[in-house]
């Protein structure tokens, strides 16, 4: 089971209009966002999570921030120790999803214990990055997203009864999605959260840097210093959604090479701009498939048949073979003579149209399945960069929480 606790959250004082404070995590912000959150708001928490250019000056910047901000009631920190609900109301497919979970306290461990699992490769640039923040701060700012086995329901059930009485914080984020926090103190309900996950596995689903800071963490200070900051949410929750990555090459080959190179081994079904082949490849039922577009208007999707889908060896894992991105990478990819470190990646297709227009090729992703995901995560394996993409993102700065030692 995760081991989870309930902490003394640092929350902004009431004053401040949590929509002009928070922001997203931090591996969502490009820089241009990053300057619109420091104009909108001077306490906005972009400061603590950030670190701006020199980062070495920046670094030791949002750790002064954070401190004084904890000095002059910025931050203020809760009366009790609580476990806290968050629920997210968004748009989606034409109708709106409810995703709720805990924020809690929660002991960081290996994952050949097998209770909580992770499933993406980190890169050693963004792990030095969060860790000199964190050792600037001494505080997380954005939880880590994980997804809990909740078969009977009951995990959810619990949160449903928090969400019924009127919440402690309420907001609108930038992307239309709809915030609502409560705040477990009552013994008997913050005991009911823990009994409910002590059969249950978690599988990270955001945060994998994150995570591994709080590990080093963990093994430079010991046991105590395990502690980290987490969202547990039912990996059955209709809310639970993981939106597509697109690849996108800055210089790929020409429609007529890729159409040459497929055609034999993939069906191919032209498509009539970049948003139509998004469309048509998020439907199709093939084993393995994506889209392609051009600026020159030129767009299809190519869905494997059987010789296609042998591009990838058979000796890899089922769980890895099964996944549209490591088909890419590994299979499709090398025979277009395009290299991995030629790959760049955005989540939304307004993106992924703006690169094509500047004359970018787009590859057009499906969304992996979380059943996917925690197929991978169960086998310890690893899936290629930017595979997933949750929504909504958890916001920053909602509830801070204080490293234990």
């Amino acid at each position: 089971m995760p081991e989870i606790r309930p902490f003394r959250g640092l929350l902004y004082r009431d004053a401040l209009d949590p929509g002009r404070v928070l922001a997203p995590p931090y591996d969502v912000i490009p820089e241009a966002h990053r300057q619109a959150l420091l104009a909108r708001h001077e306490r906005n928490v972009v400061r603590l999570i950030l670190a701006g250019a020199p980062e070495e000056q920046g670094y030791a910047e949002a750790g002064a921030t954070f401190s004084r901000w904890r000095e002059d009631g910025t931050l203020l920190e809760d009366s009790e120790e609580s476990l806290y609900v968050l629920e997210q109301a968004f748009a989606h497919d034409g109708g709106t999803l409810i995703r709720r979970g805990l924020l809690a306290r929660f002991r960081a461990e290996d994952a050949f214990h097998g209770r909580i699992l992770p499933h993406e490769h980190t890169r050693a640039a963004a792990r030095d990055d969060r860790w000199r923040m964190l050792l600037a701060t001494r505080a997380n700012f954005s939880p880590i997203l994980l997804m809990l086995e909740d078969p009977a329901g009951r995990f959810d059930g619990l949160l449903g009864e928090q969400a019924g009485d009127a919440p402690l914080r309420t907001f609108r984020d930038d992307q239309a999605v709809e915030h609502k926090l409560w705040r477990v103190t009552e013994p008997a309900a913050q005991s009911a959260f823990r009994e409910a996950l002590e059969t249950a596995k978690a599988y990270i689903a955001d945060g994998h840097h994150r995570y591994a800071t709080a590990l080093r963490y963990r093994d430079e200070h010991g046991n105590d210093g395990a502690f980290t900051f987490g969202y547990f949410t039912p990996i059955g929750a209709p809310g639970l959604v993981v939106l597509p990555y697109h690849r996108i090459l800055s210089a790929g080959p020409t429609p007529a090479a890729v159409r040459q190179a497929l055609s034999e081994a993939f069906r191919l079904t032209s498509a009539s701009s970049v948003g139509d082949a998004a469309a048509l490849v998020a439907c199709s039922p093939a084993l393995h498939a994506f889209a392609l577009a051009w600026r020159s208007g030129d767009a299809f999707v190519a869905e494997a048949q059987p010789a296609g889908d042998a591009w990838v060896p058979s000796d890899e894992p089922p769980s890895l073979r099964a996944l549209d991105t490591f088909f890419v990478h590994r299979g499709v990819l090398p025979r277009l003579g395009v290299a991995d470190d030629a790959v760049g990646y955005v989540h939304s297709l307004t993106e992924a149209e703006e690169a094509v227009a500047r004359g970018a090729v787009a590859i057009l992703m499906r969304g992996t399945r979380v059943e996917q995901i925690v197929a991978v995560a169960a086998d310890l394996e690893s899936m290629p960069a930017k595979s997933t993409f949750f929504h909504p993102k958890l916001p920053s700065g909602l509830v801070i929480h204080p490293l234990a030692i």
